[in-house]
């Protein structure tokens, strides 16, 4: 019987099976919706999501490497000095390690009057050098030019 052949479905249920072609099996297998559902979520990541890093700095001078937890992933760096300083220093992801495409997030709740962004084997492009309090900037990674670009 062909595909086209069978009676369609008007709901879904988590038990209901799926006609899957398995290849590390080389054959036609069934898989439940739970199983599929799983799998998804498993493999999905949430459009925009960023992986969100803390730091509280409480001195001038202070340097802050951005980690994403896992190679690639984009990071909402939260900044929360407990003051104003004069000088800090962001430290990019190591480029041999960052994604195309990978994007950081930086905000800071007190103001950084000397701001220094390192790009940790990349070359940076466009970044503030000074940031006021509640203040941001968002970069991107481009693998062909091993640069970030400033783009918020």
């Amino acid at each position: 019987m062909q595909i086209n052949q069978l009676s369609r479905a008007d709901s879904l249920s988590l038990g209901d099976l799926l006609v899957i072609f398995a290849t590390n099996n080389g054959d036609a297998r069934a898989a439940a919706m739970s199983v599929l559902l799983d799998f998804l979520q498993e493999n999905l990541a949430e459009a925009g999501a960023m992986a969100t890093q803390y730091a509280s700095p409480n001195a001038t001078a202070f340097n802050v490497t951005i980690a994403p937890p896992a190679p690639g992933e984009d990071v909402h760096l939260l900044l929360t000095p407990t003051g104003a300083f004069a000088a800090g220093t962001v430290t990019l992801p190591v480029s041999v390690t960052t994604a195309d495409g990978q994007e950081v997030l930086v905000t800071s709740t007190q103001a950084i009057t000397a701001l220094t962004v390192a790009g940790n084997g990349a070359v940076v492009n466009g970044v503030p050098t000074t940031l006021s309090a509640n203040g941001f900037f968002r970069l991107r990674f481009n693998t062909i030019n091993n640069s970030w670009y400033r783009i918020g």
